[in-house]
């Protein structure tokens, strides 16, 4: 298919797609890194996406219902900010000339929002298809909750431009094969099939047929020449109308189209092209020799478009006048929505969901999840197929299926990596989204996780099983080594919580959340229930550690988190009765025990006091910042073992009678 274009529009757009060559050419050249190669390559149908079909607002970049176009080739950053410069966002010239430096906004990889009009954060292959998945998963939930049938609120698109390296990536299979599953007609992405990779021709290890692989996955696809106006201008027409399937569009291009030394090589996907090299590729442009030129035609067709677009914003603006005057309840869950307004109690709401007695930590998250689902109605989420092992189920609403979106439960299967990227474009979609897997199962997440982290973005991680007390399943499903690795992630919240009110706190800390992640260690065994009479209120956990049990001049500083405060709970009810002063804390959240003030640190790790240990089964490493280099870390640093619980608890000594044994042998003084 093809649509045919006059002579003097392929003129035009060829002018125009050159402009951006140019510009992506001489940031990376001036920057002396960078990969000019792609944005050269796809430069024409990338033109002609933002020319002729993409609907977006420069002057409002947030417009709920923009098209979302995320560059999941993240290494072509400068054919993004060359697109955003021309057509009018807040990013001048001064900004491309000073690509990848210090202070700028042009970093080397786009970054969430910064600057306006970078939907998402790429660079890491593969994460932007399933952010893009994510974002289009999440069009079709706000559709389901909001649209009326003669008020369509939302009927944005997601278009996603990926490169060969993005289509080998393991996250970017996961993500396309649950979007194949789910339907999702709103997603195209623009594979730009240059057939290079930085060691090469693409021939040296990837030569399956994508097309047929997106095809088995449930997708439409299509072929074209991606330097050909008409072909790329009918395969957009084709992706603007309604559809029930995820397109693939694979436009055949050439790297660095136009160099004449540099095109179709793989020094051209990650090096600069040299001046020599930039001169003779605008030669053959027919380009002008001046640096950063943008011809005058090209700056009165973007600012033509912004203003056709203009038009089609003001039209949304009335219809969502009219949609707020006739559904104001739905507007005002939407506008709670947007500002991610929680009720006044929530925390009352969680607290007094938690069930009475001893439970897995895992189970009294499953309570307080419906409690919350009630009270944050944006709040999704499920499972990579662990959900009733997981317990995040939301048991008043159906599931997401193909077809119907109107559910809150979302199935990811056993696609882990997927599922983290998909968080992060539900996340950035305006949903608060959470996710769940075994804690071991947290490494297939980590590059997405992380990515949440650096964009600020406040996805849900729920990791139950949390440690070698899972049991029979042994070392390859215990978590030993994930705790400390994870509070590794900076601007991630780590919380392993020791009872139902814990639990309920880390709930209400997670949901208030807005600036980063929060990962809840859950535990599968069920854990004793704490005297909240007799012990410090679980509200503690707001500031990350806090003292249970205080001593006005300790002999031992007792530090414990999880399933392991239960366990210190009977250590400190033993030494106590020998005689010792013994201060009892839980740490859930190291990460917002860093923020508090250093007194109140003090208060609870109480430096005066030489003796402090430390209790988690997990590895020791790290603990040593809290007990000092002296202190007495107890831990597992070794993988576990295959047998029950309690047998493992004896074998490795989490035991009262061991953990004694060891205080006592490290400190003979306290006898």
């Amino acid at each position: 298919m093809r649509v045919v274009l006059t002579e003097e529009e392929i003129a035009k757009a060829r002018v125009a797609a050159n402009t951006i060559r140019c510009l992506s050419m001489e940031g990376v050249e001036k920057a002396k890194s960078g990969h000019p190669g792609l944005p050269m390559g796809a430069a024409d149908y990338a033109w002609m996406l933002w020319d002729r079909y993409l609907r977006f607002s420069p002057q409002d970049p947030s417009w709920p219902n923009r098209d979302r176009f995320v560059l999941s080739a993240g290494h072509g950053s400068m054919l993004l900010y060359s697109l955003l410069h021309l057509f009018g966002y807040e990013l001048g010239m001064e900004e491309l000339q000073s690509f990848r430096q210090w202070g700028s906004r042009t970093a080397g990889h786009p970054e969430y929002w910064r600057p306006p009009g970078v939907e998402t954060t790429t660079g890491p292959l593969g994460q932007g298809v399933g952010n893009a998945v994510g974002l289009a998963l999440g069009g079709k939930l706000l559709q389901a909750r909001f649209n009326q049938p003669d008020l369509p609120l939302f009927d944005y698109r997601v278009f996603c431009l990926a490169s060969d390296g993005d289509m080998m990536e393991g996250v970017a299979s996961e993500a396309c094969s649950l979007a194949g599953h789910l339907g999702l007609g709103n997603l195209v992405v623009l594979y730009d099939d240059n057939g290079i990779t930085i060691e090469g021709s693409t021939e040296l290890a990837f030569t399956e047929d994508v097309r047929g692989r997106l095809e088995a996955y449930g997708w439409e696809t299509l072929d074209i020449d991606g330097h050909d106006c008409g072909e790329i201008a009918g395969a957009l027409e084709h992706a603007c109308c309604d559809r029930d399937r995820p397109l693939l569009i694979s436009c055949r291009t050439h790297i660095a189209f136009g160099a004449p030394e540099a095109v179709d090589t793989a020094e051209a996907h990650g090096a600069p092209l040299g001046e020599e090299e930039i001169a003779a590729t605008k030669a053959a442009l027919n380009c002008p020799a001046e640096e950063f030129f943008v011809p005058e035609e090209v700056r009165e067709r973007c600012a033509q478009r912004v203003a056709e677009l203009q038009e089609e914003y003001q039209r949304w603006q009335k219809l969502a006048e009219e949609y707020e005057c006739r559904h104001p309840e739905l507007w005002a869950e939407w506008e709670r929505m947007c500002a991610g307004e929680l009720p006044e109690d929530l925390e009352g709401r969680l607290l007094a969901a938690i069930p009475t007695g001893s439970n897995a930590t895992r189970k009294f998250s499953g309570a307080v999840i419906q409690a919350a689902a009630e009270a944050v109605p944006w709040l999704v989420g499920g499972s990579a197929d662990l959900a009733p092992s997981n317990n995040t189920m939301i048991k008043t609403s159906s599931s997401v299926r193909p077809g119907d979106f109107s559910g809150r439960n979302l199935h990811f299967g056993v696609r882990e990596h997927g599922m983290g990227a998909i968080l992060n474009g539900l996340a950035e979609s305006g949903f608060k989204a959470y996710g769940a897997t075994f804690e071991v199962f947290a490494d297939y997440m980590r590059p997405s996780i992380r990515l949440a982290a650096l964009s600020e973005l406040d996805p849900i991680y729920i990791f139950t099983h949390d440690s070698i007390f899972l049991g029979e399943d042994g070392p390859t499903h215990q978590p030993i080594e994930q705790h400390m690795a994870l509070r590794a992630i900076p601007n991630l919240y780590v919380m392993r919580p020791a009872d139902g009110p814990e639990t309920a706190m880390a709930w209400a800390v997670a949901l208030e959340r807005t600036t980063g992640p929060t990962a809840l260690l859950l535990t599968r065994q069920s854990l004793p229930e704490i005297d909240r009479e007799r012990f410090a209120p679980a509200q503690g956990l707001r500031q990350g550690g806090y003292v249970l049990a205080a001593a006005e001049k300790p002999d031992l500083v007792l530090l414990a988190t999880g399933s392991e405060v239960g366990l210190a709970l009977g250590v400190y009810e033993e030494l106590t009765q020998q005689g010792l002063q013994v201060q009892l804390c839980s740490m859930p959240c190291l990460e917002l025990f860093e923020e508090q003030a250093e007194d109140y640190q003090r208060s609870v790790l109480r430096p005066d006091c030489s003796r402090r240990v430390s209790l988690e089964a997990g590895i020791t490493q790290g603990w040593e910042r809290y007990v000092g280099e002296s202190g007495l870390r107890i831990g597992i640093d070794h993988f576990g073992a295959s047998a029950p619980a309690k047998v493992l608890a004896e074998k490795f000594g989490f035991t009262i009678e061991a953990v004694v044994e060891k205080i006592r042998a490290w400190a003979p003084e306290l006898r």
